[in-house]
C-alpha cells in the first residue's frame, strides 16, 4: 500500500481527469469507499473512473440516488452503489454487494461512512473529497495499492 496521498484539483475537468488516471490503472477486484459531502466532486471523479475503465456509458454516469446502484461495462465492470437513502448495513447487504466482488470488476461505494461496519473486512481504497472553493476540491486517498502510482499524475 502507498501512503496517504492528497491532491487537490481546479476544476470538474481536472477532477474528471484524476477519475479518468485511477481508471486507467485499476486491474479489477477494487473496492472504493468513497466519502465526501453533498457538491464535493464525487460524480465528477466517478465520471472520470468510468471513461477510464472504458465504460460504454460514461457520458450517463450520475449519481445513483434512487436506484442505488448503476451498472456499467467496459474493459472492467464497475458497480456504483449510493449508500446515501440506505437505513443502515443492513440495507446495503440486501443489494447484492457480495455478488459485485469479483476480478473483472470494481465497487464505487458513494456515502461509504454510511456502511463502514460492512466493509470493514474489506480491503477498500478509501477517498475522502472536501470543498475549498466554488471549483477547487480537495481529494486524499489512503490505503491505495502501488500499481496507482498516485505521483505520476498531471506528470
Amino acid at each position: 500500500m502507498m501512503a496517504p496521498f492528497k491532491l487537490t484539483t481546479d476544476s470538474p475537468e481536472q477532477t474528471i481527469a484524476f477519475g479518468r488516471f485511477l481508471g486507467e490503472r485499476f486491474k479489477g477486484g477494487e473496492v472504493l469507499a468513497i466519502e465526501g459531502a453533498l457538491g464535493t466532486g464525487k460524480t465528477h471523479l466517478i465520471k472520470g473512473i468510468a471513461s477510464g475503465v472504458g465504460a460504454e456509458q460514461m457520458d450517463q454516469v450520475n449519481s445513483p440516488t434512487f436506484v442505488l446502484v448503476n451498472e456499467y461495462q467496459g474493459r472492467l465492470d464497475m458497480y456504483h452503489i449510493d449508500a446515501y437513502r440506505l437505513a443502515g448495513p443492513q440495507d446495503f447487504e440486501l443489494l447484492g454487494f457480495d455478488d459485485f466482488l469479483y476480478p473483472g470488476a470494481i465497487v464505487l461505494i458513494e456515502w461509504a461512512d454510511k456502511v463502514r461496519t460492512v466493509l470493514r473486512d474489506i480491503n477498500t481504497i478509501d477517498l475522502h473529497l472536501f470543498h475549498i472553493s466554488d471549483t477547487k476540491r480537495s481529494i486524499g486517498i489512503d490505503n491505495a495499492p502501488q500499481h496507482l502510482d498516485l505521483a505520476k499524475f498531471g506528470v
